[in-house]
């Protein structure tokens, strides 16, 4: 499949980065894209992944950050360090207890900034699918003409959090967090240190 719905998000994470950050852990970073756009923005940045085709295929792109094939809750985070902790498609991966994690190696001041996915299950969750859908169904017909990805990212659908679910463990485990609604399945978690 030629489309990758999150590429269409690091604009707006990109805006939830700090002033004055300096360190950035991109947690499940794929091949690399997002590490690389705030390596380019002059962070001292750490991606890490727990495929390892997928950390061989960010190495291969270089690019400034520092990659790990490690499953981030086995990876002893430094407390308090980063900046900004970014979690692109992955966090429904684990249990969603991590963010305990990542919020305990969030620098004062520090921004996790979480781009999540979530089922179809009410009427609004398909409502806000709907884009995605039509955009697939085009991408199936389109892809019959192009190569395949370099990386195949491992899939884990449909995610064990409803939206609903999410905000409420949210709230319960990063008091003062916001989550929104994002089209194409995703969401938006964002919480300050």
């Amino acid at each position: 499949m030629g489309v990758n719905f999150n590429d269409h998000y690091h604009p707006l994470l990109l805006k939830q980065v700090p002033d004055g950050a300096r360190t950035a852990l991109d947690v499940g970073c794929g091949a690399g894209r997002f590490a690389r756009l705030l390596a380019g923005r002059g962070l001292d940045v750490e991606g890490m992944d727990a495929d390892d085709d997928a950390i061989a295929a960010a190495r291969e792109a270089g690019g400034g950050p520092r990659y790990r094939q490690v499953d981030v809750r086995d990876a002893h985070l430094p407390d308090g360090h980063y900046d900004v902790i970014s979690c692109i498609a992955s966090l429904h991966h684990m249990p969603f207890e991590t963010v305990l994690t990542l919020r305990r190696a969030l620098a004062p001041g520090g921004v996790l900034a979480v781009v999540g996915l979530c089922p179809v299950r009410t009427v609004t969750d398909f409502v806000w699918a709907l884009p995605a859908r039509v955009i697939l169904r085009a991408d199936r017909l389109l892809s019959r003409r192009r190569a395949a990805p370099a990386v195949r990212i491992p899939m884990v659908w449909p995610p064990p959090l409803s939206y609903d679910r999410t905000r409420a463990e949210s709230a319960r485990l990063l008091p003062g967090s916001t989550v929104r609604r994002l089209l194409l399945w995703r969401y938006l978690l964002v919480y300050r240190a």
